[in-house]
């Protein structure tokens, strides 16, 4: 089940839901609309193998999308992250998805990592590969990518950031942290 516009606006208001800034016209019948800040992450050095069996901090590098956009060429993929900072309350997760007119020129934005957890606080790093045979100029504070929200059957025992998440409060686009325990 997901939020419908009015449920949004109205845990918008009553501060259950957080999300700045906040427009309450980029609200749509099940998603808010969120938008493009002005920092990527592009790989460092393509060309290394990234081994999962350890941390990967270091492959990427911060650039920021100047007054001209960011030109993605096909296969290209970075690090984006949304311009807002979300922060779901315990017993609300959420789902990012692509915009439609974007995914129908094959731009993807977020590879497999849609879901936000409950209890998550931060901007959303999205995971974005241009699939198309064209490419693709991404401009600052363009719509980039929807959040459609759903409500909890109960309150998870450990929601998001009490068990030293990796990616609680961050800021910009965040690099991978994986780690196999």
């Amino acid at each position: 089940m997901l939020l419908a516009d009015h449920q949004i606006l109205t845990r918008i208001e009553s501060g259950d839901l957080k999300i700045a800034p906040f427009d309450p016209e980029r609200v749509q019948p099940a998603s808010v609309d969120l938008l493009l800040d002005h920092f990527v992450r592009v790989p460092a050095r393509p060309e290394e193998e990234i081994d999962t069996a350890r941390v990967l901090a270091g492959h990427t590098v911060l650039a920021e999308i100047d007054e001209d956009g960011w030109l993605m060429r096909p296969g290209d993929f970075l690090l984006a992250s949304t311009m807002e900072r979300v922060e779901l309350p315990e017993g609300l997760a959420a789902r990012v998805e692509g915009k439609s007119s974007l995914g129908r020129l094959g731009l993807a934005v977020h590879v497999t990592a849609g879901f936000v957890d409950p209890g998550f606080s931060g901007q959303i790093t999205l995971e974005i590969a241009n699939l198309s045979p064209w490419p693709i100029r991404l401009r600052r504070q363009m719509p980039i990518a929807q959040l459609a929200f759903t409500p909890m059957a109960a309150v998870p025992q450990r929601p998001y950031g009490r068990a030293g998440n990796h990616y609680q409060n961050q800021s910009g686009p965040t690099e991978s942290r994986f780690e196999i325990r």
